[in-house]
């Protein structure tokens, strides 16, 4: 499951995806994310899906890695699922035995809720998948430079957001290392209850977070030994610009959405 986490993955290509705006591909993902959590219809859910895989067809980005970034959400989903099938009792009866009773609004609210988590975990991956840890800091501290009046630092927050998602897979990877050293020891992560094996992960979690504070001093003995002194006055190799490529996918994103807020109004 560990090697199915994609999001802080960067995959290179030439794509439209890969060379748009990276302030324009996190607008898009904010807006997004608002329409996917605001919609209530099947029909224009199966309208973001269309749309959403025509994205990962042209962006060039292998389809079954990114469709396995939606494993470790499994557990999260099914849990969703039985915690709903148990609680509401909405809509009509479909099925009864003791104490346990299902309602067709159960089954509506965790289809919605499985279908918003999908689509959350797909345009997410997308964006980190097809963008730079680089251009990604680069485009968060301009789309984050207005609360500079507040005297917080957008370069500070945006470096921290990024090198956070750079050290996912690093981190995946240290994770996986150690359970194959502790399992080569002797060590059981399968057999017995929950309880136990909680406690069997003792001895990959102790070395797990002294490997990220050793990692993090390690940054920042780097960053010091380049002059590193934050933002103020840093000047950019690439500058970034808004070219013809994101005015269409915006022009296109905002037809779409508008496409979709409608379906949802008027159809189921």
């Amino acid at each position: 499951m560990l090697n199915n986490i994609t999001i802080g993955q960067y995959i290179p290509g030439k794509s439209f995806l890969h060379r748009m705006d990276p302030r324009v591909k996190i607008l898009i993902l904010i807006a997004y994310m608002v329409i996917a959590f605001s919609i209530n219809g099947y029909t224009a859910y199966f309208l973001l899906y269309i749309f959403t895989f025509m994205i990962i067809k042209f962006s060039g980005i292998p389809f079954k890695y990114t469709i396995k970034g939606l494993k470790p959400v499994l557990f999260l989903c099914i849990f969703t699922v039985v915690i709903n099938l148990f609680t509401v009792k909405s809509g009509a009866e479909i099925f009864s035995w003791g104490f346990i009773s299902i309602y067709t609004g159960a089954l509506d609210l965790s289809a919605k809720v499985v279908l918003k988590l999908t689509l959350l975990v797909l345009i997410t991956s997308l964006l980190t998948l097809s963008t730079t840890p680089i251009l990604l800091t680069d485009g968060l501290e301009k789309l984050l430079k207005p609360i500079g009046i507040l005297g917080i630092s957008s370069h500070e927050i945006a470096m921290m957001m990024t090198i956070a998602l750079r050290f996912i897979p690093t981190l995946i990877e240290e994770t996986d290392r150690i359970i194959k050293a502790q399992e080569s020891r002797g060590a059981d992560f399968d057999t017995g209850n929950i309880i136990q094996k909680s406690k069997s992960f003792i001895p990959v979690i102790i070395p797990l977070i002294s490997g990220a504070f050793r990692r993090a001093y390690e940054l920042a003995d780097a960053m010091e030994a380049r002059c590193y002194r934050g933002g103020k006055g840093r000047t950019r190799l690439r500058q970034l610009k808004i070219g013809k490529i994101d005015i269409a996918a915006i022009f296109v994103f905002i037809l779409f959405g508008a496409a979709v807020i409608i379906v949802s109004k008027y159809l189921i």
